[in-house]
């Protein structure tokens, strides 16, 4: 690539995901990716913004790729924020992300063959995003053969994270993947960040589709057969693009870390820091404005009286609380939680938990 041209790139934002650990904001019928939470502006809403053509890149229109029940609401709140999307592809049921990056690779291919696809998450943080654009131009050499992903610089052991080891500096801000561990225990997390020698898996990865689709075929052919034959047997009414059931039910899910990253010889990292979270728990959220006075995070109505290192969070009804401690306190239409903010991960058990309940005591599940 002329690295005096401005790299060409499809981005396709992925938009799949429950959002468990941030009920009771983020539900089955609106996961966190279409709430306001770190803007006035919804995640879905700034993550297309961020990919907009710029002085670095040549973005091309988006591709969302989303939950059947979400395509209409992810139509509507990027045609709000000025974006209008290529195609919003539909996924019958979850498949994680291999599927998805096997799609992409597909209809980037259909959109531009000659540019660059960028698969990136729809509920992620970042604050610089000329850093970003940045970084996505100058890992764009390298991702004409390799599969680039983005490693963020630990600020703490995180166990929800993945964790890329640095190898040998290929080219420019460009290395060889040692090794990548998914959400290691704290312990060993600790001593990652202490080594220096690893980086957070950020989940965003730039490439051609035709190394991806070369890749997941050899390792995931499985995955590669059916993800294809779901997209060439569904069909297209206008903007959306609906995925085959029958194909797509018949494909295994697997992350792309685990069914290609994990294992290629074509992976590369480069490391990006623009202000980057991964809004994964309530916890995070917290980190990310924790610098008023008391270290209190507080969003919509909210009274707090002596107290100290807590998120509170009130959409619907306000909220009034005194002498707490490194909590979390959400109130929405949907529910309430109080727990730990170090319990933040655990939001999911609860809500496992709930469910169960709620099967128990309806008519189907007696």
């Amino acid at each position: 690539m002329d690295a005096k041209l401005k790299p060409r790139v499809v981005p396709v934002i992925m938009s799949g995901g429950a959002g468990t650990r941030l009920w009771p904001l983020s539900t089955e019928a609106a996961p966190k990716q279409f709430h306001a939470l770190a803007s006035k502006l919804s995640m879905i809403q700034e993550t297309a913004l961020r990919v907009l053509p710029n002085e670095s890149v040549s973005f091309l229109p988006p591709i969302v790729i989303c939950a059947e029940a979400h395509g209409e609401l992810a139509a509507t709140q990027l045609h709000a924020s000025g974006v209008e999307p290529w195609a919003v592809v539909l996924e019958p049921y979850a498949r994680n992300t291999a599927a998805v990056a096997a799609v992409a690779a597909r209809l980037s291919q259909e959109l531009n063959p000659q540019a660059l696809t960028l698969l990136l998450p729809a509920d992620h943080v970042i604050s610089d995003s000329a850093a970003f654009s940045g970084a996505v131009a100058a890992a764009s050499a390298a991702a004409v053969e390799r599969i680039v992903t983005f490693g963020v610089t630990p600020a703490s052991p995180e166990t929800g994270y993945g964790y890329i080891r640095l190898g040998p500096e290929m080219d420019d801000a460009v290395f060889e993947v040692s090794a990548f561990t998914e959400k290691p225990a704290r312990d060993t997390a600790a001593e990652y960040v202490a080594s220096g020698e690893y980086l957070w898996n950020s989940g965003i990865f730039l490439f051609t589709p035709a190394v991806m689709l070369r890749e997941i075929h050899a390792f995931r052919p499985d995955v590669h057969r059916h993800a294809l034959a779901a997209l060439d047997s569904g069909g297209r009414d206008g903007l959306f693009i609906r995925l085959d059931p029958q194909e797509f039910a018949a494909c295994p899910a697997d992350s792309i870390d685990f069914a290609v990253m994990e294992q290629t010889q074509a992976a590369a990292v480069s490391p990006f820091d623009g202000g980057w979270a991964d809004l994964g728990s309530w916890s995070e959220l917290w980190r990310l404005g924790a610098a008023s006075e008391a270290d209190n995070v507080v969003k919509g109505e909210v009274v707090l009286v002596d107290s100290s290192g807590c998120l509170v969070f009130a959409e619907d009804r306000p909220v009034a609380a005194m002498e707490l401690r490194d909590l979390i306190v959400v109130s929405s239409k949907a529910g309430v939680i109080v727990l730990p903010r170090h319990r933040a991960q655990d939001v999911k058990t609860m809500v496992e938990q709930l469910k169960a309940r709620s099967a128990l005591a309806s008519p189907e599940g007696c």
